[in-house]
Protein backbone atom coordinates (compact mmCIF):
# COMPACT_ATOMS: atom_id res chain seq x y z
CA UNK A 1 0.00 0.00 0.00
CA UNK A 2 1.54 3.24 -1.51
CA UNK A 3 0.87 6.99 -0.73
CA UNK A 4 1.91 8.90 -2.75
CA UNK A 5 4.68 6.78 -3.65
CA UNK A 6 5.69 5.61 -0.17
CA UNK A 7 4.92 2.33 1.09
CA UNK A 8 2.91 2.45 4.18
CA UNK A 9 2.14 -1.18 4.83
CA UNK A 10 1.34 -4.79 3.30
CA UNK A 11 -1.72 -6.04 3.04
CA UNK A 12 -2.57 -9.00 5.06
CA UNK A 13 -6.26 -9.88 4.15
CA UNK A 14 -9.27 -8.48 2.26
CA UNK A 15 -13.07 -8.64 3.03
CA UNK A 16 -16.04 -8.13 1.07
CA UNK A 17 -20.04 -7.93 1.46
CA UNK A 18 -21.59 -11.58 0.98
CA UNK A 19 -24.72 -13.22 1.57
CA UNK A 20 -26.11 -15.74 3.73
CA UNK A 21 -29.21 -17.96 3.29
CA UNK A 22 -30.57 -21.19 4.38
CA UNK A 23 -30.15 -23.88 1.93
CA UNK A 24 -33.25 -25.90 3.71
CA UNK A 25 -35.23 -23.37 4.08
CA UNK A 26 -35.75 -22.02 0.64
CA UNK A 27 -36.13 -25.42 -0.26
CA UNK A 28 -38.85 -26.26 1.71
CA UNK A 29 -40.25 -22.80 0.68
CA UNK A 30 -39.84 -23.73 -2.74
CA UNK A 31 -37.04 -21.83 -3.98
CA UNK A 32 -34.35 -23.32 -6.61
CA UNK A 33 -31.44 -20.63 -5.30
CA UNK A 34 -30.44 -17.54 -3.35
CA UNK A 35 -32.21 -14.08 -4.29
CA UNK A 36 -30.93 -12.17 -7.44
CA UNK A 37 -32.32 -9.25 -6.53
CA UNK A 38 -33.57 -7.22 -4.01
CA UNK A 39 -37.22 -7.47 -4.99
CA UNK A 40 -36.82 -11.17 -4.92
CA UNK A 41 -34.71 -11.04 -1.61
CA UNK A 42 -37.94 -8.94 -0.03
CA UNK A 43 -39.97 -11.57 -1.24
CA UNK A 44 -38.44 -14.89 -0.14
CA UNK A 45 -37.82 -13.14 3.54
CA UNK A 46 -40.95 -12.12 4.30
CA UNK A 47 -42.38 -15.76 2.91
CA UNK A 48 -40.32 -17.80 4.82
CA UNK A 49 -40.56 -15.68 7.61
CA UNK A 50 -44.04 -15.86 7.82
CA UNK A 51 -43.78 -19.65 7.17
CA UNK A 52 -41.54 -20.11 10.03
CA UNK A 53 -43.66 -18.06 12.51
CA UNK A 54 -46.56 -20.05 11.67
CA UNK A 55 -44.49 -23.47 12.46
CA UNK A 56 -44.15 -22.13 16.06
CA UNK A 57 -41.19 -19.84 16.00
CA UNK A 58 -41.95 -16.13 16.84
CA UNK A 59 -37.93 -14.89 16.77
CA UNK A 60 -37.45 -15.85 13.47
CA UNK A 61 -36.65 -13.17 11.30
CA UNK A 62 -36.57 -13.47 7.41
CA UNK A 63 -33.32 -10.65 6.90
CA UNK A 64 -30.21 -9.80 9.41
CA UNK A 65 -27.76 -7.21 8.18
CA UNK A 66 -25.64 -4.59 9.95
CA UNK A 67 -27.72 -0.85 10.77
CA UNK A 68 -26.49 0.43 13.83
CA UNK A 69 -24.48 4.00 13.27
CA UNK A 70 -21.09 2.88 12.59
CA UNK A 71 -19.03 2.06 9.76
CA UNK A 72 -20.45 -1.12 8.85
CA UNK A 73 -23.59 0.72 8.11
CA UNK A 74 -21.39 2.83 5.60
CA UNK A 75 -20.47 -0.67 4.21
CA UNK A 76 -24.02 -1.90 4.08
CA UNK A 77 -25.53 1.37 2.83
CA UNK A 78 -22.65 1.82 -0.22
CA UNK A 79 -23.62 -1.62 -1.27
CA UNK A 80 -27.24 -0.52 -1.82
CA UNK A 81 -26.64 2.76 -3.35
CA UNK A 82 -24.48 1.24 -5.76
CA UNK A 83 -26.71 -1.91 -6.55
CA UNK A 84 -29.24 0.81 -7.08
CA UNK A 85 -27.56 2.79 -9.74
CA UNK A 86 -26.79 5.69 -8.05
CA UNK A 87 -22.49 5.47 -7.93
CA UNK A 88 -20.27 5.71 -4.78
CA UNK A 89 -21.85 8.26 -2.30
CA UNK A 90 -18.09 10.49 -3.62
CA UNK A 91 -16.57 9.13 -6.62
CA UNK A 92 -13.06 8.77 -7.65
CA UNK A 93 -13.13 12.41 -8.87
CA UNK A 94 -14.11 14.23 -5.85
CA UNK A 95 -18.31 13.98 -6.86
CA UNK A 96 -20.51 13.98 -4.24
CA UNK A 97 -23.17 11.57 -5.05
CA UNK A 98 -25.96 11.23 -2.45
CA UNK A 99 -28.84 13.42 -3.26
CA UNK A 100 -30.37 11.53 -6.47
CA UNK A 101 -32.97 9.57 -7.17
CA UNK A 102 -31.16 5.99 -7.33
CA UNK A 103 -29.53 6.75 -3.31
CA UNK A 104 -33.00 7.86 -2.02
CA UNK A 105 -35.25 4.88 -3.35
CA UNK A 106 -32.37 2.49 -2.10
CA UNK A 107 -32.28 3.71 1.38
CA UNK A 108 -36.47 4.24 1.29
CA UNK A 109 -36.27 0.57 0.37
CA UNK A 110 -33.49 -0.78 3.32
CA UNK A 111 -36.09 1.50 5.97
CA UNK A 112 -39.07 -0.71 4.70
CA UNK A 113 -37.15 -3.50 5.77
CA UNK A 114 -36.98 -2.33 9.71
CA UNK A 115 -39.64 -3.93 11.85
CA UNK A 116 -41.11 -5.92 8.80
CA UNK A 117 -38.50 -8.54 7.51
CA UNK A 118 -35.96 -7.25 10.11
CA UNK A 119 -35.55 -7.33 13.66
CA UNK A 120 -36.70 -3.47 14.83
CA UNK A 121 -33.36 -3.59 16.62
CA UNK A 122 -31.79 -3.93 13.37
CA UNK A 123 -30.56 -0.46 13.49
CA UNK A 124 -28.32 -0.98 16.53
CA UNK A 125 -26.72 -3.96 15.36
CA UNK A 126 -23.36 -4.71 14.20
CA UNK A 127 -21.65 -7.96 12.41
CA UNK A 128 -21.89 -9.92 15.65
CA UNK A 129 -25.34 -8.73 16.81
CA UNK A 130 -26.56 -10.19 13.02
CA UNK A 131 -24.37 -13.27 13.12
CA UNK A 132 -26.01 -14.54 16.77
CA UNK A 133 -29.34 -14.25 14.95
CA UNK A 134 -28.28 -15.95 12.82
CA UNK A 135 -25.75 -18.27 14.62
CA UNK A 136 -29.15 -19.74 16.15
CA UNK A 137 -31.36 -20.46 13.67
CA UNK A 138 -33.70 -17.44 13.50
CA UNK A 139 -32.52 -15.55 10.16
CA UNK A 140 -33.29 -16.67 6.51
CA UNK A 141 -30.64 -14.50 4.96
CA UNK A 142 -27.60 -12.50 6.38
CA UNK A 143 -25.16 -10.02 5.03
CA UNK A 144 -21.83 -9.92 6.73
CA UNK A 145 -18.35 -10.62 5.59
CA UNK A 146 -16.49 -13.54 5.27
CA UNK A 147 -15.44 -14.54 8.85
CA UNK A 148 -18.96 -15.73 9.56
CA UNK A 149 -18.85 -18.55 7.02
CA UNK A 150 -15.72 -20.47 9.83
CA UNK A 151 -18.41 -19.95 12.47
CA UNK A 152 -21.51 -20.84 10.86
CA UNK A 153 -19.15 -23.82 9.33
CA UNK A 154 -17.39 -25.11 12.32
CA UNK A 155 -19.01 -24.05 15.50
CA UNK A 156 -20.06 -26.88 17.51
CA UNK A 157 -23.26 -24.69 18.72
CA UNK A 158 -24.03 -22.85 15.33
CA UNK A 159 -27.48 -24.19 14.44
CA UNK A 160 -27.01 -23.67 10.67
CA UNK A 161 -23.63 -25.82 10.07
CA UNK A 162 -24.88 -27.77 7.43
CA UNK A 163 -27.46 -25.95 5.96
CA UNK A 164 -25.99 -22.62 4.40
CA UNK A 165 -24.22 -21.30 1.85
CA UNK A 166 -23.52 -18.28 0.38
CA UNK A 167 -23.71 -16.10 -2.84
CA UNK A 168 -23.25 -12.43 -4.12
CA UNK A 169 -25.26 -9.59 -2.75
CA UNK A 170 -28.49 -8.85 -4.73
CA UNK A 171 -28.93 -6.20 -7.17
CA UNK A 172 -30.46 -3.18 -7.55
CA UNK A 173 -32.13 -1.26 -10.54
CA UNK A 174 -28.38 -0.63 -11.34
CA UNK A 175 -28.36 -4.21 -12.10
CA UNK A 176 -25.32 -5.19 -11.00
CA UNK A 177 -24.16 -6.72 -7.40
CA UNK A 178 -22.03 -4.58 -5.16
CA UNK A 179 -20.08 -5.92 -2.27
CA UNK A 180 -17.88 -3.35 -0.32
CA UNK A 181 -13.80 -3.89 -0.14
CA UNK A 182 -12.62 -4.17 3.10
CA UNK A 183 -8.94 -5.81 4.69
CA UNK A 184 -6.75 -5.52 7.03
CA UNK A 185 -3.23 -4.22 6.28
CA UNK A 186 -0.12 -4.16 8.57
CA UNK A 187 2.49 -1.51 9.12
CA UNK A 188 5.05 0.19 11.18
CA UNK A 189 4.62 2.53 13.90
CA UNK A 190 6.83 5.64 13.33
CA UNK A 191 7.36 5.70 17.14
CA UNK A 192 8.40 1.94 16.83
CA UNK A 193 11.44 1.60 19.69
CA UNK A 194 12.21 -1.68 17.46
CA UNK A 195 11.19 -0.36 13.89
CA UNK A 196 13.65 -3.62 12.21
CA UNK A 197 12.22 -6.57 14.33
CA UNK A 198 8.39 -4.74 13.37
CA UNK A 199 9.02 -4.82 9.86
CA UNK A 200 10.65 -8.20 9.79
CA UNK A 201 7.53 -9.25 11.86
CA UNK A 202 4.87 -7.79 9.15
CA UNK A 203 7.09 -9.06 5.96
CA UNK A 204 6.82 -12.72 7.54
CA UNK A 205 3.10 -12.44 8.25
CA UNK A 206 2.06 -10.85 5.39
CA UNK A 207 4.07 -13.61 3.61
CA UNK A 208 2.26 -16.90 0.96
CA UNK A 209 3.20 -19.06 3.51
CA UNK A 210 1.69 -17.13 6.11
CA UNK A 211 -1.58 -15.86 4.22
CA UNK A 212 -2.45 -19.17 3.69
CA UNK A 213 -2.32 -20.24 6.87
CA UNK A 214 -4.22 -17.41 8.32
CA UNK A 215 -6.90 -17.79 5.66
CA UNK A 216 -7.43 -21.03 6.25
CA UNK A 217 -7.86 -20.42 9.29
CA UNK A 218 -10.32 -17.64 9.47
CA UNK A 219 -11.38 -17.93 6.15
CA UNK A 220 -10.86 -14.69 5.08
CA UNK A 221 -9.69 -14.23 2.10
CA UNK A 222 -6.06 -13.89 1.09
CA UNK A 223 -4.77 -10.34 -0.23
CA UNK A 224 -2.01 -12.20 -2.05
CA UNK A 225 -3.73 -12.87 -6.00
CA UNK A 226 -1.91 -15.89 -6.44
CA UNK A 227 -3.17 -17.90 -3.45
CA UNK A 228 -6.68 -17.88 -4.78
CA UNK A 229 -5.10 -20.61 -7.66
CA UNK A 230 -4.29 -22.77 -3.82
CA UNK A 231 -6.87 -26.32 -3.98
CA UNK A 232 -6.44 -25.50 -0.37
CA UNK A 233 -7.85 -22.18 -0.41
CA UNK A 234 -10.16 -23.22 -3.13
CA UNK A 235 -11.98 -25.71 -0.84
CA UNK A 236 -12.32 -24.12 2.33
CA UNK A 237 -13.38 -20.56 0.45
CA UNK A 238 -15.57 -21.49 -2.43
CA UNK A 239 -16.48 -18.11 -2.73
CA UNK A 240 -13.93 -16.42 -3.30
CA UNK A 241 -12.34 -15.64 -6.51
CA UNK A 242 -10.35 -13.11 -8.75
CA UNK A 243 -13.93 -12.56 -10.20
CA UNK A 244 -15.76 -12.14 -6.97
CA UNK A 245 -12.90 -9.57 -6.11
CA UNK A 246 -12.77 -7.78 -8.74
CA UNK A 247 -16.53 -7.09 -8.59
CA UNK A 248 -16.38 -5.32 -4.99
CA UNK A 249 -16.52 -1.51 -4.73
CA UNK A 250 -13.98 0.08 -2.30
CA UNK A 251 -14.79 3.12 -0.03
CA UNK A 252 -13.94 6.49 -1.04
CA UNK A 253 -10.82 7.02 0.83
CA UNK A 254 -8.77 8.26 -1.92
CA UNK A 255 -10.61 10.64 -3.21
CA UNK A 256 -11.43 12.13 0.44
CA UNK A 257 -8.10 11.17 2.16
CA UNK A 258 -7.90 12.44 5.27
CA UNK A 259 -11.51 13.48 5.51
CA UNK A 260 -12.32 10.15 4.60
CA UNK A 261 -13.67 9.02 8.82
CA UNK A 262 -15.21 12.43 8.83
CA UNK A 263 -17.38 11.62 5.62
CA UNK A 264 -18.18 8.32 6.34
CA UNK A 265 -19.45 9.33 10.03
CA UNK A 266 -21.85 12.11 7.98
CA UNK A 267 -22.45 9.37 5.60
CA UNK A 268 -23.53 6.54 8.08
CA UNK A 269 -25.37 9.07 10.07
CA UNK A 270 -27.60 10.46 7.71
CA UNK A 271 -28.86 6.92 6.15
CA UNK A 272 -28.61 5.98 10.18
CA UNK A 273 -31.71 8.83 10.40
CA UNK A 274 -33.58 7.59 7.55
CA UNK A 275 -34.04 3.87 8.73
CA UNK A 276 -34.78 4.98 12.39
CA UNK A 277 -37.03 7.12 10.75
CA UNK A 278 -36.03 10.29 12.44
CA UNK A 279 -35.77 12.01 8.71
CA UNK A 280 -37.05 11.16 5.09
CA UNK A 281 -34.74 10.03 2.61
CA UNK A 282 -34.67 12.83 0.82
CA UNK A 283 -34.17 15.90 3.18
CA UNK A 284 -31.64 13.36 5.02
CA UNK A 285 -29.72 13.11 1.04
CA UNK A 286 -30.08 17.02 0.73
CA UNK A 287 -28.46 17.89 3.84
CA UNK A 288 -25.79 15.17 3.49
CA UNK A 289 -24.68 16.67 -0.11
CA UNK A 290 -24.08 20.36 2.02
CA UNK A 291 -22.51 18.58 4.46
CA UNK A 292 -20.35 16.55 2.55
CA UNK A 293 -19.74 19.64 0.07
CA UNK A 294 -18.76 21.30 3.12
CA UNK A 295 -16.23 19.01 4.29
CA UNK A 296 -14.89 18.33 1.25
CA UNK A 297 -13.86 22.41 0.65
CA UNK A 298 -12.14 22.50 4.16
Amino acid sequence: DTVDGRLVALPLRIGFGMLYYRTDLLEKYGYDGPPMTWDELEEMAQTIQDGERDAGNADFWGYVWQGNAYEGLTCNALEWQVSNGAGNFISPDGEIQVNNEQAIAAFERAAGWVGTISPPGVTGYQEEDARAVWHVGNAAIMRNWPYAYATSLNDDDSAVQDVFDVAPLPQGAGERSAATLGGWHMGVSRFSEQPAAAAAFVIYFTSTESQKEYALATTSPPAMAALYEDPDIQAAMPFASPEVVAGTVARPSSSTKANYNAASTLYFNAVHSILTGEEDADVAMELLELDLQELLEE
